[in-house]
């Protein structure tokens, strides 16, 4: 017998792949969570099957998302990634990408690391959710709103609410697999 999934990634093997995999699966490590921040920006508007499908066309542009290197990217640099036609080539989220790797490193002066700062919002725990169907998922919570106007606070562009309460589901920070599905005791 099959294994229930949560219903947004059936019938797509990268989907299913990623959420098998991935989604909702604690990310404590800095790098992880830059990716993971960048893609979600570029997510903002588009769906996230877009934006896997082109995860290794943004790894290739943005020097396997290594933020030190993105915080010191050059205007010929700029005017090379509105080229790449592998990655989503929107003007402002690519200057996002560089303002936001600028605004992570201050994050991890101040804070030790960027997972210290982004995991005291939950005591440095996953909270767990109980939905039992994929109309129960919120785009925003009150903790995604905090987060959020704390990130714009310093500096950070393109994370709303929706944008940080993706990027919360995604590295694990709430667990909100349906109750059904196979993951949402395994995460």
């Amino acid at each position: 017998m099959d294994e229930i999934r949560c219903g947004w990634c059936k019938n797509d093997p990268l989907y299913m792949a990623y959420h098998d995999t991935e989604w909702g699966v604690p990310v404590f490590e800095d790098d992880k969570l830059f990716e993971f921040l960048i893609l979600e920006t570029f997510q903002a508007g588009l769906s996230w099957i877009t934006i896997l499908r082109k995860r290794e066309n943004f790894r290739n542009a943005f020097d396997n998302f290594d933020y030190k290197k993105i915080a010191n990217y050059t205007e010929a640099k700029f005017e090379e990634l509105l080229q790449d036609a592998g990655i989503i080539r929107n003007k402002l989220k690519i200057k996002a990408t560089i303002t936001n790797a600028i605004a992570f490193m201050e994050v991890q002066n101040e804070f030790g690391s960027f997972s210290n700062y982004i995991w005291s919002f939950t005591q440095g725990k996953p909270i767990k959710n109980i939905r039992k169907a994929l109309s129960e998922l919120p785009a925003t919570t009150e903790l995604s709103d905090a987060i959020s106007k704390d990130l714009k606070k310093r500096g950070f562009k393109f994370v709303g609410s929706t944008v940080i309460y993706a990027h919360m589901q995604a590295t694990g920070m709430i667990n909100d697999h349906l109750t059904e599905c196979f993951r949402y005791h395994e995460v």
